[in-house]
């Protein structure tokens, strides 16, 4: 790591990190003394009532730190307008990630509010301008109409993908740290190190919230999967494409997702029709603990993280996406039987 950067990326790091720690038993109690609570049910998993605003301590520590990163030296002019589009969306989702925790929300408002804060993103700078040519790693660019349409596709899809994968205690909130990690690790190999900043603000916020959120969850994520989803959308597309580093490290639950979309809409039921038949739930169901699905979670977006990083763009990870995509059509189907 670069000498004269340790201090402040340390510093960026437990800002996150430690407002997370003392805001969440904060969230706690407050939750508690309210009845903001996530009641048992046949679907649901856990048997006591349990607070279901985590998204809030988590958007507060990860803006927190945000804050603190302003007056570090910028990559470019406008990397601030791309860096305000974050916070003010990050903001926006946890306000009415509140609401719904509390009040549960109607589909049709929570998609409103995801084109909203992708549209927002978007005005801000934020764009996939480019892809890589899967054959030789090349850019190819996307005509302006395409580039929006790409990116409120990749913001809201991420935004489902990790509502949908929190199934589990600590399941999000790990996975997230991973991913965030590798999106770390390949800005700072970019030199990008004002960007670098930036995930490392949603790890700390995330590590500092996971401790109360592993299994046995002490308060739930609940609508703070679409904060994470939405950051870590914004976050490999912000300082350049690095939405293909994102796409093989969450390869399988972006896999499941698109896997049970797909089981919905043959069956005749809506694609955000809430069932059982996502990967972790089905190896829930088979008998596999809490604890060893979430940490095979971890493990697979860890290898598949390293890969990302490792393998060259281009004919490597094509393949790549190609047998994981795959390995995993093969178990679903046959976890599905």
């Amino acid at each position: 790591m670069r000498s004269h950067m340790v201090g402040y990326f340390a510093f960026v790091f437990f800002t996150a990190f430690i407002t997370a720690l003392v805001l969440t038993p904060f969230a706690i109690r407050l939750a508690r003394r309210l009845n903001w609570l996530d009641k048992p049910a046949p679907r649901r998993l856990h048997q006591i009532p349990t607070p279901r605003i985590g998204g809030v301590p988590l958007a507060i520590a990860f803006l927190a730190a945000l804050a603190v990163t302003i007056p570090f030296a910028r990559s470019d002019e406008n990397e601030m307008s791309r860096v305000f589009g974050l916070a003010v969306g990050v903001a926006i989702v946890a306000l009415v990630g509140l609401i719904d925790d509390v009040r549960e929300l109607k589909a049709l408002p929570l998609f409103a509010m995801q084109l909203g804060v992708a549209l927002i993103a978007i005005a801000s700078g934020v764009l996939i301008k480019e892809i890589s040519s899967p054959l030789d790693g090349s850019p190819i660019f996307l005509p302006p109409l395409i580039a929006i349409a790409f990116t409120i596709f990749w913001i809201v899809g991420m935004m489902n993908t990790l509502n949908f994968l929190d199934g589990l205690d600590g399941l999000v909130g790990g996975v997230t740290v991973i991913a965030g990690t590798v999106l770390f690790l390949h800005t700072f190999r970019l030199h990008q190190d004002s960007l670098a900043l930036l995930p490392l603000a949603l790890i700390g916020a995330t590590l500092g919230f996971l401790i109360f959120n592993f299994p046995p969850a002490k308060i739930f994520l609940g609508s703070g999967a679409y904060v994470l989803g939405f950051a870590l959308a914004v976050l490999s597309i912000i300082g350049g494409a690095k939405a293909a580093t994102a796409l093989l490290a969450l390869a399988i639950p972006i896999l499941d997702v698109a896997w049970q979309i797909l089981q919905r809409v043959r069956a005749g039921k809506s694609p955000f029709a809430a069932d059982r038949g996502h990967l972790h739930i089905r190896l829930y169901d088979s008998g596999i603990s809490t604890r060893a699905i979430v940490l095979i979670y971890y493990l697979l977006t860890a290898l598949f993280g390293a890969l990302a990083l490792i393998l060259p763009s281009g004919i490597p990870k094509l393949i790549s996406l190609i047998v994981i995509g795959g390995m995993a059509v093969i178990v679903l189907a046959r976890l599905r039987r």
